[in-house]
């Protein structure tokens, strides 16, 4: 993949994640509630998007370092942020007390983003190979 390739598709996923951190993740009907990932009031999940905007800046860092390590090193944040992604995707939409909520737009926008984030990680730009 090309570099300028890469780092638009990266910065793409980046702002895609970002927006769909503060989208609506999931409505519970009985209190009338939306959660987002930054606004998860009258529950105890926290700010799960907290640490996707975490592993999201450390991400576009890697992209604009052009060594070896950091493209590794962009993998391992990429995998973590998707980890923590299915993590939430099924923990915030459990059912409990006979009460099952409803997965919002920003879920599988996030879900998208993450997926894009780590397949852009899969193909850094290759390094022209000399000639002798």
């Amino acid at each position: 993949m090309q570099k300028r390739y890469y780092q638009l598709f990266s910065f793409l996923a980046g702002l895609l994640l970002a927006i769909a951190c503060w989208m609506p993740w999931v409505e519970i009907s009985s209190p009338s509630l939306t959660l987002t990932g930054m606004n998860t009031a009258g529950t105890s999940f926290g700010k799960p998007a907290f640490f996707h905007l975490i592993f999201l800046v450390l991400y576009l860092l890697f992209v604009l370092i052009p060594l070896d390590w950091a493209k590794r090193f962009n993998l391992l944040i990429a995998a973590l942020n998707l980890s923590w992604m299915i993590r939430n995707f099924f923990l915030m939409a459990l059912c409990s007390g006979g009460e099952c909520p409803t997965r919002q737009l920003g879920f599988y926008l996030l879900a998208l983003a993450s997926i894009g984030m780590l397949l852009t990680s899969f193909f850094p730009p290759a390094k022209p190979i000399r000639s002798t």
